[in-house]
């Protein structure tokens, strides 16, 4: 099976393995996204760079410690816009689920807001699951 994680924060092996079950996710090949998450400043002044590379960070390590813990992932840089990242990975990775990993609500990057519905309504032909980090 094929899982696409998307992440805005680090995540572990765990997360992956709470969201879709140990078993599937210690036989799933998975793909971590990080969308380049800007303030909103920084977006209307296009300014990407430091979103870019906190995006570049946080995939990296996610990639790391789930494949430290049994989970077998690689990782790639998204788009600022959330649903625009998970699109351009569904070209190259056909994933049968998709988990989104957001901050809780209240500490949520702007571009995180309602993004759960919205890959609902925008992916109707994968399984959509939201795991809430700290929660």
């Amino acid at each position: 099976m094929k899982v696409l994680v998307m992440v805005s924060e680090p995540v572990s092996g765990e997360v992956v393995k709470d969201a879709i079950g140990e078993e599937v996710a210690r036989d799933a090949e998975v793909l971590v996204v990080a969308p380049a998450l800007n303030s909103k400043l920084r977006f209307f002044a296009s300014d990407p760079d430091e979103a870019i590379a906190r995006a570049d960070e946080v995939q990296e390590e996610s990639v790391e410690r789930m494949n430290e813990e049994g989970v077998d992932a690689a990782g790639d840089t998204g788009e600022s816009d959330p649903l625009q990242a998970i699109e351009d990975a569904l070209v190259s990775f056909d994933a049968q689920e998709v988990v989104l990993c957001t901050n809780p609500k209240g500490k949520r990057n702007w571009l995180e807001a309602g993004v759960v519905d919205d890959a609902r309504e925008r992916f109707p032909n994968v399984t959509v699951r939201h795991y809430e980090i700290g929660s």
